[in-house]
């Protein structure tokens, strides 16, 4: 099968039913484990990015938080918040097939607090230098959740399984 032209396909007809040009497929070993086109415009949910939900899909079928040993298709290279989720499921590969600069004179998606063009700049700037308003309210309580999941944990502070860098 080919992963390309389905994640092609998945997106032109989410536009045709009115959704917008997005699209993933997840492989793994050869054949789709999840596939989601975006479905934001459909479910009025910001985070229904067709990579989340085909993420979620594809961790919900294999049991596991990880990705590795699959190739995630998306059609365009994937924002902030997809990036993110990629990294943390640890895919073997993400494919896109086309960049901002490319599809940019047909589709822009700016928001109030998120530009493409200045967000991963803004995302490095401290927290309280962001556009979004930030405000940190310390609360040991809240530290105290942590040391719970630590001590219920066996001491570990990392979550058993993950994938590390290495």
């Amino acid at each position: 099968m080919d992963f390309v032209q389905r994640t092609i396909d998945l997106a032109r007809r989410n536009v045709a039913e009115g959704g917008r040009p997005f699209a993933t497929v997840i492989v793994k070993d050869g054949e789709i484990l999840a596939e989601s086109a975006n479905q934001v415009a459909q479910t009025s949910d910001p985070t229904a990015h067709a990579e989340i939900l085909a993420v979620r899909e594809a961790c919900t079928r294999l049991g596991t938080e990880h990705l590795v040993g699959a190739t995630v298709y998306v059609l365009a290279h994937p924002c902030p918040m997809c990036l993110g989720s990629l990294y943390y499921c640890s895919p073997d590969e993400v494919v896109f097939l086309t960049t901002r600069d490319a599809y940019e004179p047909h589709y822009v998606d700016d928001r109030k607090y998120f530009e493409l063009d200045t967000f991963y700049g803004e995302f490095a700037k401290d927290w309280r230098e962001r556009r979004l308003p930030m405000r940190h309210e310390p609360r040991e309580d809240a530290v105290d959740v942590y040391r719970l999941w630590q001590e219920r944990n066996g001491g570990e502070r990392r979550v058993a399984g993950a994938p590390t860098a290495a």
